[in-house]
């Protein structure tokens, strides 16, 4: 195989496939995930950590006076429906009132009925379900952010330790009546007479918990096309990284300004304020055969330094949308007056996001005048391929151009039948005579990448595509696949699903390929590299792409469907005349040779 053909393997190897892997390694950097059994994890359903939360016995602290209702309650307050248990004031659902899935609203609490509450309380390795009495009211907070009010909830419940010494804890939640996502929670802890009290061990105090998962539910997990993950912003870093585990546990070895367990389009992040004195932040990760399939749970520990416990967690849940993110680094633009908090970081980003912006606002640019996000998308597909005409112009004459040395080509496999390289040779010096560059179809299409890489990204996790219909009864969501029907078995590889945008992929890929090839002849060394090209990588992406969402793959069927456009025009046109230029060169020197001749007779 001579040193073009490899060249051009490569090339059309990284053309086609880069485009589908490589946002994800931008964006996800390495995802450090350790699949673990049910029985190597068991702990995890007992909620704590053992190796950072220090075991005390469960007589260590007890609620003493009447027993409250411990019926649970919901609360619905500006985006929020949340339900919240008196058994250890925490929570059970949040539900996102104005986000829907399936029809209902979203629900970010995803977890087994012996799972622990969001916000469950840890004393040691104990968790602290004693029933809370609670008071709901509504607050004005203007002094702090003018017009807006809160809901608060508020539980309380008195304690006594193991040496007789009675204590109070307070857990309170404000959550938002206006259109924000950040609810704040508070804990406090104090004696009678407002003096400190020293529970725990000489370490930790108190933990509080966020997990097991974030929804919506799922019953598997893709790294391209969904996944769900636990991250960290260190305080020292400008950034969020992906949290590295080491037999499903994780422990922060430096100072944290918040942790989040994200998923495609929504995340819980919690924050703890500045002036709280943490002796860990950690996190477990652990899989399981059945019930909630993967499970991230974030622990926060509190020191037990001797000073009085009041302390306050913000607590983002909702959308991964920079435009709800973003406030938080400004004081004057949210309610609790939070200022550089970062939380923006929480969005998945990449080398290209400057890109995906401005192909963002082109999309909603379309989508203002045709309120359809798939006709939004054929149309960005149809302008990107206009500015990109002149470089796809260049690719294609370079096809037609090898299409019209056809017959020349055909001369030099006959004259060297059993002898591939001769006719690699022979062949590489008719491109070099006739000026013609082997790789002039692939060299514009790597110039074009960074924007099929963009795209990719704007499609695969685009927030605004969740929930978005193109065609009644058979996309109804393009952040999803098109499931025309579920088959009650499995097909290998495939799963029960049925999507047929994947099929239409395919095929418009396999003739955009075909038109492609028709317009050049290789040499039968390239025979076989040009049959899996056309017939062999389309396969493969068909099982790479089948639960791609929608959205993604009606980008690339648009772009293969005008390609095959442009090289059908290109060829009909060009060929032609690229073969006419051809003959009149061959003509030309054809006269030169004869006239040459005739000067040696003379």
């Amino acid at each position: 195989m001579d040193r073009n053909t490899i060249i051009a393997i490569v090339l059309s190897v990284i053309v086609i496939t880069v485009g589908m892997t490589v946002q994800s390694f931008f964006m996800e950097e390495e995802m450090a995930a350790a699949e673990l059994t049910a029985q190597e994890t068991a702990a995890i359903e007992e909620s704590a950590s053992s190796e950072d939360i220090q075991v005390i016995e469960t007589d260590m602290i007890t609620a003493v006076g009447d027993e409250p209702d411990s019926t649970p309650f919901t609360v619905k307050s500006g985006e929020f429906e949340i339900e919240f248990n008196p058994a250890g004031a925490a929570i059970e659902s949040i539900k996102l009132v104005n986000h829907f899935d399936n029809g209902s609203p979203v629900e970010l609490i995803y977890k087994d009925s012996d799972d622990a509450d969001i916000f469950t309380m840890y004393v040691g390795n104990t968790a602290v379900d004693d029933v809370f009495r609670y008071d709901i009211s509504e607050i004005d907070i203007s002094s702090v952010h003018e017009g807006n009010d809160i809901t608060r909830v508020s539980f309380i419940r008195d304690f006594q330790t193991a040496e007789g010494e009675g204590f109070t804890i307070e857990k309170s939640y404000a959550i938002p009546l206006n259109d924000e996502f950040l609810i704040q929670m508070s804990v406090r802890m104090y004696k009678a007479d407002g003096s400190p009290v020293s529970i725990g061990d000489g370490n930790t105090a108190y933990t509080v918990s966020v997990g097991p998962q974030i929804g919506p539910a799922f019953q598997s997990l893709s790294s391209n096309y969904d996944w769900r993950r636990l991250e960290v912003k260190y305080a020292e870093d400008k950034d969020k990284k992906n949290l590295r585990f080491s037999d499903g546990h994780y422990a922060a070895e430096e100072a944290v300004d918040w942790m989040s367990l994200s998923g495609k389009y929504f995340a819980f992040v919690l924050m703890p304020e500045d002036d709280i004195a943490m002796s860990s932040v950690t996190a477990d990760e652990a899989t399981f055969d059945t019930g909630v399939p993967q499970k991230d749970i974030m622990y926060f520990s509190r020191a037990n330094d001797g000073t009085l416990i009041d302390d306050i967690y913000s607590f983002y849940a909702g959308p991964k949308v920079s435009g709800y993110l973003d406030i938080y680094n400004r004081m004057g633009e949210n309610i609790f007056g939070l200022n550089e908090s970062s939380l923006n970081k929480v969005v998945d980003g990449n080398w290209l996001s400057w890109l995906e912006a401005i192909l963002n606002w082109i999309l909603q640019f379309f989508h203002r005048f045709i309120p359809n996000y798939g006709v939004a998308i054929i149309l960005l597909t149809i302008l990107v391929k206009l500015i990109l005409q002149p470089l796809s112009k260049k690719g294609m004459d370079s096809t037609a151009k090898m299409g019209a040395l056809t017959p020349k080509i055909e001369e030099i496999k006959q004259k060297f039948p059993d002898n591939p390289e001769a006719q690699n040779a022979a062949m590489a010096k008719l491109y070099r005579d006739e000026g013609i560059n082997p790789m002039g179809s692939c060299l514009p299409m790597l110039i074009q990448f960074p924007i099929f890489i963009a795209l990719y990204g704007l499609l695969n996790t685009n927030f605004d595509l969740r929930g978005s219909m193109f065609i009644p009864g058979w996309i109804p969501d393009l952040s999803i696949p098109d499931t025309i029907c579920t088959l009650p078995f499995s097909i290998p590889l495939l799963g029960p699903d049925i999507h047929i945008l994947p099929i239409l992929y395919v095929i418009s890929m396999i003739l955009s390929m075909k038109i492609t090839q028709s317009s050049s002849t290789a040499a039968s060394s390239q025979a076989g590299m040009m049959a899996f090209m056309t017939y062999g990588m389309p396969i493969i992406f068909f099982f790479v792409m089948y639960n791609a969402p929608s959205g993604l793959l009606l980008y690339w069927s648009t772009v293969n469907i005008i390609s095959i456009g442009q090289q059908i025009f290109v060829n009909k046109k060009k060929k032609a005349v690229f073969a006419e230029e051809i003959a009149e060169r061959d003509a030309a020197k054809q006269a030169k040779k004869d006239a040459k001749r005739k000067s040696r007779r003379k």
